[in-house]
């Protein structure tokens, strides 16, 4: 999916989150936002040098939903609306992800992403980390850049990516409930760059003091609900217009909820642990095996609770609005969490 096409998903994505005529006003400021982030992201990763100019572009030329600089403008109109900070800040956020995708599908082998052959599969694992590397340090600079910025802010947020990763990579310790370590994982590498955009468009607009740490509680547990979806949709049909290929996390031997809560069963159901063994095998097997058991996942009840558990997430974000004035800016949020997590439907 190239820029434009992008673009347009955003823009829709606007419409279904702005169900009211009297939002219009604040839906064209959000669209106009959304063009300026697209029109300036990619120049916001140039660099004068070639090798680093191509490689570092790469995914974010590929496309992507960009629903953390929406959620960065969204929440700017609690303050002065999207003002030029506020660009830049989605544009950093939004540079901070795609740099951690970049060290995602080494640390994950995986080999595509958003359509296109992951970076590693172009030019090799290294290239890959040093440019997502590239990435963290433009985004930096750029929120740096913003007057006011709280740089120790932004350096938590990247240490909890890190973190997110390396106890992901590392797994449960001794004693951990895995399930457990598995939310903890969400909320450092999903949950905290969300809360990050959530937080960075009402200050860096000068919205009330008061509103800012709900809104990072919404952005921290939205995050959490997203991935929890994400699993969810790694089982839907191949048909199913999901972006995503049916089983791709299962076959790179990806933890997801669906199959940590299918090996918590497996110890007392037989069928459970025959299930598991087969799931545990799919790396070298054929696409008729692979199809079968995904789908025999996928009817299975442990899906049906974390798709539960996903809704359980977002309702606590919603919750997290409370303090928020009733508006045109907390309905939009409310239906940004329904959004996100209808996306399996």
């Amino acid at each position: 999916m190239g820029r434009t096409s992008s673009l347009k998903a955003q823009l829709r994505l606007t419409e279904r989150i702005f169900a009211s005529r009297d939002d219009r006003r604040t839906v064209d400021a959000i669209d106009a936002g959304l063009e300026r982030v697209e029109a300036g992201i990619l120049h916001q990763v140039s660099f004068a040098d070639p090798v680093a100019d191509v490689r570092s572009r790469y995914l974010l030329s590929a496309g992507g939903k960009r629903i953390r600089p929406l959620l960065t403008l969204l929440t700017a109109q609690l303050g002065d609306g999207v003002t030029d900070a506020v660009v830049t800040a989605a544009q950093a956020v939004e540079i901070l992800h795609v740099g951690s995708l970049y060290h995602d599908d080494v640390m994950d082998e995986a080999g595509e992403r958003r359509g296109v052959p992951a970076a590693q599969e172009v030019w090799g694992n290294s290239v890959a980390i040093l440019t997502g590397d590239l990435l963290f340090a433009r985004a930096s600079k750029l929120i740096a850049g913003i007057q006011g910025a709280d740089m120790v802010r932004q350096a938590e947020v990247f240490e909890r990516l890190v973190l997110g990763q390396l106890h992901e990579t590392v797994g449960p310790q001794p004693g951990e409930d895995p399930v457990d370590h598995y939310l903890r994982v969400l909320r450092d590498k999903t949950g905290a760059l969300l809360s990050a955009a959530a937080r960075w468009g009402a200050s860096f607009a000068h919205a009330p003091q008061q509103y800012l740490e709900p809104l990072e509680e919404f952005g921290l547990r939205i995050g959490v609900a997203f991935q929890l979806i994400d699993d969810v949709i790694d089982l839907a049909p191949e048909q199913a217009d999901t972006g995503k290929h049916a089983g791709t996390d299962l076959k790179a031997g990806v933890p997801t909820l669906p199959l940590l809560l299918l090996r918590s069963r497996a110890q007392d159901d037989p069928a459970d642990a025959a299930l598991l063994e087969r799931l545990d095998r799919l790396e070298d097997a054929d696409d008729g095996t692979l199809d079968a058991a995904v789908a025999e996942l996928r009817e299975h009840a442990v899906t049906a609770e974390t798709a539960a558990e996903a809704r359980r997430w977002a309702e606590e974000a919603v919750a997290a609005l409370a303090p928020l004035p009733d508006g045109t800016v907390k309905r939009a949020l409310v239906r940004f969490a329904d959004l996100l997590v209808d996306r399996s439907k």
